[in-house]
Formats: structure tokens, sequence, C-alpha cells
């Protein structure tokens, strides 16, 4: 069995002390009966299509997009950062400090920046934002795919692209371990608030698995024990949330497409 917790954590170390708990925790429920380690995927879409996939987390959008038909939804960790609301989250749009716009509508022809084109809080929430104020489908000059929030915001800051989508809890994340990182910035906006990040399992993980596999990851962050190693990941909760939350993230796809807005 396959499992990962690949999408926050500024260094793989900082996700291992959760999750060795969470191991332990499954071991214990008994949705493991092996010493099974975390395993780092290096193909995340292969990965998280994997039949022998447990557990993992992938983004909101992929999940709408790309893997209805191969996973079951677990639930979704809420996490400690001041722009989520419970399992809900947004991305900050940011830009230089000195920049003199104070708002999107002011940054008109101007370079952006996204982690990746699958993303929903660098691509499809931003795209979602300038649908109303493109014209002919357009609202930036260039855009440059970066690979990653924290190489979006270091392009910010050597003048590559002038304005980028940071997943709020990246960024806090980001903000705590590498504070120079995120200085000289400014957020000028907020994107939609949708269900954080999905927890997944194959779809061949059998129905008294999946209870087993819920009751594990709670009893995991509710575990004092526990309680340094999540919040060095910034979780605060885990919840159950049904498909139909994640609708929204679709509906902002096809408001854009609808207005002729493809890319960004």
């Amino acid at each position: 069995m396959l499992i990962s917790l690949p999408m926050y954590g500024v260094q793989p170390q900082d996700v291992l002390p959760f999750g060795q708990q969470l191991l332990y925790q499954l071991r214990r429920d008994g949705v493991t009966k092996t010493d099974e380690q975390l395993v780092w995927p290096s193909d995340l879409l292969q990965h998280w299509r994997d039949p022998k996939l447990l557990l993992s987390q992938t983004c909101g959008f992929p999940l709408v997009t790309l893997l209805q038909q191969h996973v079951q939804l677990v639930g979704v960790f809420s996490y400690q950062s001041p722009y989520c609301s419970g399992a809900y989250y947004r991305s900050l749009v940011v830009v230089r400090d000195y920049e003199a716009g104070q708002e999107l509508a002011d940054f008109r022809h101007r370079r952006v920046a996204y982690n990746s084109i699958d993303s929903q809080s660098g691509y499809n929430a931003l795209r979602a934002l300038i649908t109303p104020l493109a014209i002919n489908g357009h609202f930036f000059s260039q855009s440059f795919a970066s690979g990653s929030h924290s190489q979006s915001i270091e392009m910010i800051r050597r003048h590559q692209a002038d304005i980028a989508a940071i997943d709020c809890v990246s960024f806090a994340l980001l903000q705590r371990e590498n504070p120079s990182a995120v200085t000289g910035l400014k957020i000028i906006a907020q994107t939609q608030a949708v269900p954080g990040l999905p927890l997944i399992t194959s779809l061949l993980t059998s129905e008294e698995q999946l209870i087993r596999l819920r009751q594990a990851i709670r009893a995991t962050v509710e575990a004092p024990e526990a309680r340094s190693a999540k919040d060095r990941l910034l979780i605060n909760s885990f919840s159950e949330i049904p498909w139909s939350a994640y609708d929204a993230i679709r509906q902002m796809q096809a408001t854009a497409f609808t207005s002729g807005v493809i890319t960004l």
C-alpha cells in the first residue's frame, strides 16, 4: 500500500514527524499490517491513480478534472492560517510592496507567475479572479510556470514576474520557516475560498478500510503526542467532506472558459 503526504511542508523532513505518528496509528487501528513507510513520488498524477494508493493528499483542481474516476475522497485537514475558514482555504495575490497598484485591476498587462497549470491555488483560482477584468480573454501580458509557490514568490522578488496567487497555507509555512522569503511583498487581493487540499484513497480501498482510515487520521490529529508534529505542518483538525463541496472549483473553470478566459 502507498502512503504519502506530498503537498505541504517547506522541507520533506517537516512532514516526517506527523507521517510517523499517522503510520503508527494506521498499524494500531489495523489499517496496515506491515511496516509501511511514507513514499515521495516523483510523478504525482501516476501516484494518485495507483490502485495500491491507501492515502495521499492532492489538489482540488486535479481532483475534479483528472482523478474523479480513480479515487475516493477521504476528507480534508483544516489549517492554522488567518485566511482559512475551517476546512476552506484561499489564495493570496501578492506583489512587491513598493508597487503603486493597490488592487488587481491595477496590474493589467503585467507578468504573472504560477506554480503549475493544474493548481487550484496558483492557477485556476487566479484565472477565475481575473475573468471579470479580462479583455478578449486576456488580462496579463505574460505568464510563467515557476514550479512551486516559493519559486513564484522568488520570481517576483527577482523582478522576473510581477504578481502571483499563493496558497495561504504555503504562505504561512514560508512566513514561519523563512520570513525573509516573503518580506517585501504585499497582498492586494484574495481568491474565493474553496475546500482545502483533499485526502484521497484508491477506488479499491474497501468501505471498512475507509472507515478505519478516517478514524486513524482523526485519532492522529487529536492525539496530544502528535501536537508538535501537526503544528509543524499547521494542521488544525480533520473532517469528512462531500464530493459536491469541490464543485465550486469546477465552476470556477467553467465560468472562466465561458467568458473566453482559457489561460492566465
